[in-house]
């Protein structure tokens, strides 16, 4: 931006020496040091402000590309479900025709069996001994 080289500061330090003086220069220096500190922390405030825009702007594109991915996962999982679910059913179906329409008692082997039975065939009562 600035083309600044050693002799052109050294020409500038003796014309700020010339038109402020020795006395009030450090004074001066002070003052101009402050002002840059103060334009520099403005500008990283603005840096960090810009960055954290287009983090967020990159995340937004990151949000919309995940669910447009998790729609097409959705949309696979609900075609490739439909065959499944018409077999099922049509196995319920064939089942319930088989059965005759009654439901079945489903013995699970965590159930205790129920009161009176043991869960194995009944003895063979004395009438039916040999």
């Amino acid at each position: 931006m600035f083309d600044l080289t050693s002799s052109k500061l050294l020409i500038l330090a003796i014309v700020a020496l010339i038109v402020v003086g020795p006395k009030d220069l450090p004074i001066l220096l002070r003052t101009v040091g402050k002002y840059l500190g103060v334009i520099r922390r403005h500008a990283a405030e603005f840096r960090a402000q810009f960055d954290e825009a287009l983090r967020e702007a990159e995340l937004l594109d990151l949000k919309k590309e995940i669910e447009g991915v998790g729609h097409g996962v959705r949309s696979t999982i609900e075609q490739g479900g439909t065959p499944i679910d018409e077999h099922v059913m049509t196995a319920r179906t064939e089942l319930d025709g088989v059965i005759g329409g009654r439901p079945r008692p489903v013995e699970s082997e965590d159930e205790p069996p129920a009161a009176g039975t043991s869960g194995a065939e009944p003895a063979p009562s004395k009438s039916e001994a040999p």
